[in-house]
Protein backbone atom coordinates (compact mmCIF):
# COMPACT_ATOMS: atom_id res chain seq x y z
CA UNK A 1 0.00 0.00 0.00
CA UNK A 2 1.63 3.24 -1.08
CA UNK A 3 1.18 6.76 -2.45
CA UNK A 4 3.58 8.30 -4.98
CA UNK A 5 4.31 12.03 -4.87
CA UNK A 6 3.89 13.70 -8.28
CA UNK A 7 4.10 17.24 -6.89
CA UNK A 8 4.99 17.80 -3.22
CA UNK A 9 3.13 21.08 -2.58
CA UNK A 10 4.62 23.97 -0.64
CA UNK A 11 5.24 22.02 2.58
CA UNK A 12 3.83 18.52 3.11
CA UNK A 13 5.02 16.52 6.11
CA UNK A 14 3.98 13.49 8.15
CA UNK A 15 2.57 14.50 11.54
CA UNK A 16 0.70 12.99 14.47
CA UNK A 17 -0.16 14.67 17.80
CA UNK A 18 3.48 15.13 18.75
CA UNK A 19 6.50 13.76 20.55
CA UNK A 20 5.69 14.28 24.22
CA UNK A 21 7.86 13.65 27.27
CA UNK A 22 11.29 14.57 25.88
CA UNK A 23 11.50 18.35 26.18
CA UNK A 24 13.81 18.04 29.19
CA UNK A 25 16.26 16.39 26.76
CA UNK A 26 15.93 19.26 24.29
CA UNK A 27 13.64 17.37 21.88
CA UNK A 28 10.67 19.43 20.69
CA UNK A 29 7.09 18.16 20.64
CA UNK A 30 6.38 19.01 16.95
CA UNK A 31 3.13 17.36 15.77
CA UNK A 32 0.15 18.82 13.93
CA UNK A 33 -0.23 22.59 13.88
CA UNK A 34 -4.02 22.07 13.89
CA UNK A 35 -4.59 19.01 16.10
CA UNK A 36 -8.38 19.34 15.79
CA UNK A 37 -8.37 18.86 12.01
CA UNK A 38 -5.82 16.03 12.23
CA UNK A 39 -7.93 14.17 14.77
CA UNK A 40 -11.12 14.57 12.74
CA UNK A 41 -9.44 13.39 9.51
CA UNK A 42 -8.23 10.27 11.31
CA UNK A 43 -11.60 9.53 12.90
CA UNK A 44 -13.31 9.77 9.50
CA UNK A 45 -11.29 6.79 8.22
CA UNK A 46 -11.51 4.68 11.37
CA UNK A 47 -8.09 5.52 12.81
CA UNK A 48 -7.19 6.48 16.35
CA UNK A 49 -6.86 10.26 16.50
CA UNK A 50 -3.07 10.09 16.96
CA UNK A 51 -2.37 8.18 13.73
CA UNK A 52 0.28 9.49 11.31
CA UNK A 53 -1.22 11.63 8.53
CA UNK A 54 -0.07 14.26 6.03
CA UNK A 55 -0.07 17.94 6.99
CA UNK A 56 -0.34 20.13 3.88
CA UNK A 57 0.42 23.86 4.03
CA UNK A 58 -1.10 26.57 1.80
CA UNK A 59 -0.42 24.88 -1.56
CA UNK A 60 -1.35 21.23 -1.93
CA UNK A 61 0.44 18.28 -3.51
CA UNK A 62 -0.50 15.95 -6.37
CA UNK A 63 -0.52 12.33 -5.24
CA UNK A 64 -0.80 9.07 -7.23
CA UNK A 65 -2.50 6.18 -5.42
CA UNK A 66 -0.93 2.85 -6.28
CA UNK A 67 -3.61 0.86 -4.42
CA UNK A 68 -7.25 1.29 -3.44
CA UNK A 69 -7.23 3.59 -0.43
CA UNK A 70 -9.79 5.08 1.97
CA UNK A 71 -8.89 8.68 2.83
CA UNK A 72 -10.35 11.82 4.40
CA UNK A 73 -9.42 15.49 4.11
CA UNK A 74 -10.00 17.98 6.94
CA UNK A 75 -8.89 21.54 7.57
CA UNK A 76 -8.33 24.24 4.96
CA UNK A 77 -10.30 23.86 1.72
CA UNK A 78 -7.75 23.26 -1.05
CA UNK A 79 -10.35 22.42 -3.73
CA UNK A 80 -9.44 18.71 -3.99
CA UNK A 81 -9.98 16.88 -7.29
CA UNK A 82 -9.55 13.22 -8.21
CA UNK A 83 -8.65 12.81 -11.87
CA UNK A 84 -10.04 16.34 -12.38
CA UNK A 85 -13.38 15.55 -10.66
CA UNK A 86 -14.12 17.60 -7.52
CA UNK A 87 -14.58 15.83 -4.18
CA UNK A 88 -15.75 17.04 -0.80
CA UNK A 89 -13.77 17.73 2.35
CA UNK A 90 -14.67 16.30 5.78
CA UNK A 91 -15.92 12.88 4.57
CA UNK A 92 -14.50 9.41 3.75
CA UNK A 93 -13.46 8.91 0.11
CA UNK A 94 -12.43 5.64 -1.58
CA UNK A 95 -9.82 6.15 -4.32
CA UNK A 96 -9.21 3.35 -6.82
CA UNK A 97 -5.70 2.22 -7.68
CA UNK A 98 -4.27 4.40 -10.43
CA UNK A 99 -6.17 7.54 -9.45
CA UNK A 100 -4.55 10.93 -8.82
CA UNK A 101 -5.55 13.35 -6.07
CA UNK A 102 -4.60 17.00 -6.57
CA UNK A 103 -4.98 19.76 -4.01
CA UNK A 104 -4.70 23.41 -5.01
CA UNK A 105 -4.11 26.59 -3.03
CA UNK A 106 -5.99 27.07 0.24
CA UNK A 107 -9.17 29.08 -0.34
CA UNK A 108 -9.71 29.51 3.37
CA UNK A 109 -7.51 28.45 6.23
CA UNK A 110 -3.87 27.44 5.93
CA UNK A 111 -3.46 23.70 6.55
CA UNK A 112 -5.18 20.54 5.32
CA UNK A 113 -4.78 17.07 6.82
CA UNK A 114 -4.95 13.95 4.68
CA UNK A 115 -5.55 10.77 6.66
CA UNK A 116 -5.48 7.29 5.14
CA UNK A 117 -7.24 4.37 6.80
CA UNK A 118 -4.58 2.53 8.77
CA UNK A 119 -2.22 5.50 8.69
CA UNK A 120 1.05 6.46 7.03
CA UNK A 121 3.51 3.62 7.65
CA UNK A 122 6.63 5.31 9.01
CA UNK A 123 8.63 4.33 12.10
CA UNK A 124 7.94 6.00 15.43
CA UNK A 125 10.92 7.78 16.97
CA UNK A 126 10.71 8.54 20.69
CA UNK A 127 7.08 7.51 20.60
CA UNK A 128 5.96 9.67 17.67
CA UNK A 129 5.91 9.66 13.86
CA UNK A 130 5.94 13.48 13.63
CA UNK A 131 8.51 15.16 11.41
CA UNK A 132 11.08 17.35 13.19
CA UNK A 133 12.32 19.33 10.20
CA UNK A 134 15.23 21.21 11.80
CA UNK A 135 16.75 18.05 13.31
CA UNK A 136 15.93 15.91 10.27
CA UNK A 137 14.22 12.98 11.92
CA UNK A 138 10.76 11.49 12.23
CA UNK A 139 8.08 11.36 9.57
CA UNK A 140 9.27 10.41 6.08
CA UNK A 141 13.08 10.48 6.18
CA UNK A 142 12.97 13.48 8.52
CA UNK A 143 11.94 15.95 5.81
CA UNK A 144 9.11 17.39 3.76
CA UNK A 145 7.85 15.29 0.85
CA UNK A 146 9.62 15.57 -2.50
CA UNK A 147 8.87 14.57 -6.09
CA UNK A 148 8.90 10.77 -6.64
CA UNK A 149 8.74 9.91 -2.94
CA UNK A 150 6.74 6.72 -2.36
CA UNK A 151 4.87 6.96 0.94
CA UNK A 152 4.07 3.56 2.52
CA UNK A 153 0.60 3.11 4.03
CA UNK A 154 -0.95 0.58 6.35
CA UNK A 155 -3.93 -1.60 5.37
CA UNK A 156 -7.31 -0.08 6.22
CA UNK A 157 -8.48 -0.50 9.80
CA UNK A 158 -11.05 -3.11 10.89
CA UNK A 159 -13.30 -0.23 12.00
CA UNK A 160 -13.50 1.00 8.40
CA UNK A 161 -13.70 -2.43 6.75
CA UNK A 162 -17.44 -2.34 6.05
CA UNK A 163 -17.28 1.16 4.60
CA UNK A 164 -14.23 0.25 2.51
CA UNK A 165 -16.13 -2.69 1.00
CA UNK A 166 -19.28 -0.65 0.33
CA UNK A 167 -17.44 2.24 -1.31
CA UNK A 168 -15.34 -0.22 -3.35
CA UNK A 169 -18.55 -1.61 -4.80
CA UNK A 170 -19.84 1.91 -5.56
CA UNK A 171 -16.54 2.78 -7.26
CA UNK A 172 -16.66 -0.04 -9.84
CA UNK A 173 -16.00 1.57 -13.22
CA UNK A 174 -15.13 4.90 -11.55
CA UNK A 175 -12.04 6.48 -10.05
CA UNK A 176 -13.55 7.09 -6.62
CA UNK A 177 -16.62 6.94 -4.41
CA UNK A 178 -17.45 9.09 -1.42
CA UNK A 179 -20.03 8.82 1.34
CA UNK A 180 -23.34 10.66 1.05
CA UNK A 181 -22.80 12.01 4.56
CA UNK A 182 -20.24 14.59 5.59
CA UNK A 183 -19.12 16.32 8.75
CA UNK A 184 -20.01 20.00 8.84
CA UNK A 185 -17.11 21.70 10.64
CA UNK A 186 -18.77 25.10 11.13
CA UNK A 187 -20.06 24.46 14.66
CA UNK A 188 -16.55 23.48 15.74
CA UNK A 189 -14.15 25.39 13.49
CA UNK A 190 -14.74 28.59 11.51
CA UNK A 191 -11.98 29.90 9.26
CA UNK A 192 -12.16 33.66 9.73
CA UNK A 193 -10.59 36.54 7.82
CA UNK A 194 -9.54 38.24 11.06
CA UNK A 195 -9.88 35.79 13.94
CA UNK A 196 -10.09 36.74 17.58
CA UNK A 197 -7.54 34.62 19.45
CA UNK A 198 -8.22 34.05 23.15
CA UNK A 199 -5.21 34.21 25.46
CA UNK A 200 -4.16 34.43 29.09
CA UNK A 201 -1.80 37.15 30.37
CA UNK A 202 1.71 35.70 30.32
CA UNK A 203 4.14 35.41 33.26
CA UNK A 204 5.87 38.69 32.29
CA UNK A 205 2.72 40.56 31.19
CA UNK A 206 3.00 43.14 33.97
CA UNK A 207 6.59 43.99 33.02
CA UNK A 208 5.35 45.71 29.84
CA UNK A 209 4.43 49.37 29.92
CA UNK A 210 0.77 50.38 30.05
CA UNK A 211 0.64 51.41 26.37
CA UNK A 212 1.99 48.03 25.24
CA UNK A 213 -0.42 46.10 27.45
CA UNK A 214 -3.35 48.10 26.13
CA UNK A 215 -2.35 47.73 22.48
CA UNK A 216 -1.77 43.99 22.82
CA UNK A 217 -5.38 43.38 23.86
CA UNK A 218 -7.05 46.07 21.73
CA UNK A 219 -4.89 46.43 18.62
CA UNK A 220 -4.37 44.32 15.51
CA UNK A 221 -1.34 42.28 14.49
CA UNK A 222 -0.47 40.99 11.04
CA UNK A 223 0.91 37.46 10.68
CA UNK A 224 3.98 38.06 8.52
CA UNK A 225 5.39 35.95 5.70
CA UNK A 226 8.35 35.05 7.95
CA UNK A 227 6.03 32.80 9.97
CA UNK A 228 6.51 29.02 9.97
CA UNK A 229 5.93 25.89 12.05
CA UNK A 230 8.34 27.20 14.69
CA UNK A 231 6.68 30.56 15.24
CA UNK A 232 4.33 33.24 13.91
CA UNK A 233 6.05 36.61 13.63
CA UNK A 234 3.61 39.47 14.18
CA UNK A 235 3.68 43.03 12.91
CA UNK A 236 1.95 45.81 14.85
CA UNK A 237 2.79 48.46 17.40
CA UNK A 238 6.18 47.87 19.00
CA UNK A 239 5.76 46.44 22.52
CA UNK A 240 8.12 47.66 25.22
CA UNK A 241 8.97 46.78 28.79
CA UNK A 242 8.39 49.43 31.44
CA UNK A 243 12.09 49.15 32.27
CA UNK A 244 14.95 46.91 31.09
CA UNK A 245 14.90 43.43 32.60
CA UNK A 246 17.48 40.63 32.61
CA UNK A 247 15.49 37.51 31.69
CA UNK A 248 16.48 33.95 32.52
CA UNK A 249 15.65 31.16 30.08
CA UNK A 250 12.63 29.12 31.08
CA UNK A 251 10.39 26.43 29.62
CA UNK A 252 8.03 27.56 26.86
CA UNK A 253 5.01 25.96 25.24
CA UNK A 254 2.89 25.99 22.08
CA UNK A 255 1.04 29.32 22.02
CA UNK A 256 3.43 31.33 24.20
CA UNK A 257 3.69 34.93 22.93
CA UNK A 258 7.26 36.12 23.37
CA UNK A 259 8.50 39.66 22.72
CA UNK A 260 12.14 39.99 21.56
CA UNK A 261 14.05 43.25 22.18
CA UNK A 262 12.90 44.84 18.90
CA UNK A 263 9.31 44.67 20.22
CA UNK A 264 7.53 42.57 17.57
CA UNK A 265 5.80 39.55 19.18
CA UNK A 266 6.41 35.94 18.14
CA UNK A 267 3.80 33.26 18.87
CA UNK A 268 5.54 29.93 19.44
CA UNK A 269 3.98 27.19 17.32
CA UNK A 270 4.25 23.39 17.10
CA UNK A 271 8.00 23.27 16.33
CA UNK A 272 8.94 25.77 19.05
CA UNK A 273 12.16 25.43 21.00
CA UNK A 274 12.02 23.90 24.49
CA UNK A 275 13.21 27.00 26.36
CA UNK A 276 13.19 30.73 25.72
CA UNK A 277 14.57 33.87 27.31
CA UNK A 278 12.26 36.58 25.99
CA UNK A 279 9.44 38.02 28.14
CA UNK A 280 6.09 36.31 27.58
CA UNK A 281 3.26 38.81 27.35
CA UNK A 282 0.55 36.19 26.80
CA UNK A 283 -0.30 32.51 26.32
CA UNK A 284 -2.80 31.48 23.63
CA UNK A 285 -5.28 29.03 25.14
CA UNK A 286 -5.23 25.40 23.97
CA UNK A 287 -8.75 25.56 22.53
CA UNK A 288 -7.72 28.34 20.12
CA UNK A 289 -4.48 26.81 18.85
CA UNK A 290 -6.29 25.13 15.90
CA UNK A 291 -7.83 28.47 14.92
CA UNK A 292 -4.44 30.16 15.13
CA UNK A 293 -2.78 27.43 13.03
CA UNK A 294 -5.22 28.13 10.18
CA UNK A 295 -4.36 31.85 9.86
CA UNK A 296 -2.67 32.58 6.53
CA UNK A 297 0.38 34.87 6.34
CA UNK A 298 -0.70 38.44 5.62
CA UNK A 299 -3.91 38.15 7.65
CA UNK A 300 -4.62 40.10 10.83
CA UNK A 301 -5.43 38.71 14.25
CA UNK A 302 -6.59 40.26 17.52
CA UNK A 303 -6.20 38.92 21.04
CA UNK A 304 -8.97 38.59 23.62
CA UNK A 305 -8.09 38.30 27.30
CA UNK A 306 -9.67 35.38 29.19
CA UNK A 307 -9.01 33.91 32.61
CA UNK A 308 -7.79 30.43 33.50
CA UNK A 309 -11.27 29.18 34.40
CA UNK A 310 -12.62 30.23 30.98
CA UNK A 311 -9.63 28.61 29.25
CA UNK A 312 -10.27 25.31 31.07
CA UNK A 313 -13.99 25.41 30.25
CA UNK A 314 -13.35 26.04 26.55
CA UNK A 315 -10.81 23.21 26.38
CA UNK A 316 -13.15 20.78 28.13
CA UNK A 317 -15.99 21.76 25.77
CA UNK A 318 -13.77 21.19 22.73
CA UNK A 319 -12.79 17.74 24.02
CA UNK A 320 -16.44 16.91 24.75
CA UNK A 321 -17.37 17.95 21.20
CA UNK A 322 -14.67 15.69 19.79
CA UNK A 323 -15.86 12.75 21.87
CA UNK A 324 -19.39 13.30 20.59
CA UNK A 325 -18.12 13.46 17.00
CA UNK A 326 -16.06 10.32 17.56
CA UNK A 327 -19.16 8.38 18.62
CA UNK A 328 -21.24 9.71 15.72
CA UNK A 329 -18.52 8.97 13.13
CA UNK A 330 -17.94 5.49 14.53
CA UNK A 331 -21.66 4.72 14.18
CA UNK A 332 -21.65 6.01 10.58
CA UNK A 333 -18.62 3.89 9.69
CA UNK A 334 -20.34 0.75 10.96
CA UNK A 335 -23.76 1.39 9.41
CA UNK A 336 -23.14 3.30 6.16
Amino acid sequence: MSIKVIKPGLLTTVQDLGRHGHQQEGVIVAGAMDPFALRIANLLVGNSDNTAALEITLQGPTLYFENDQLIALAGADMTPVINNEPVRMWRPILLRAGSTLALKGAREGCRTYLAVSGGIDVPAILGSTSTYLRAGFGGYQGRALQVDDVIPCQTHTPVAAALFTKLSEQAVGKWFAQTSWTLEPQPYMVYEEQPLIKALPGPEHELFNESSQQYFWEGKFQVTSQSDRMGYRLLGQVLQLAQPEEMLSSAVTFGAVQVPPQGSPIILMADHQTTGGYPRIAQVISADLPKLAQVQPGRNIQFKKVNLQEAHALYMQQEADLEQLKSAISLKLRTS
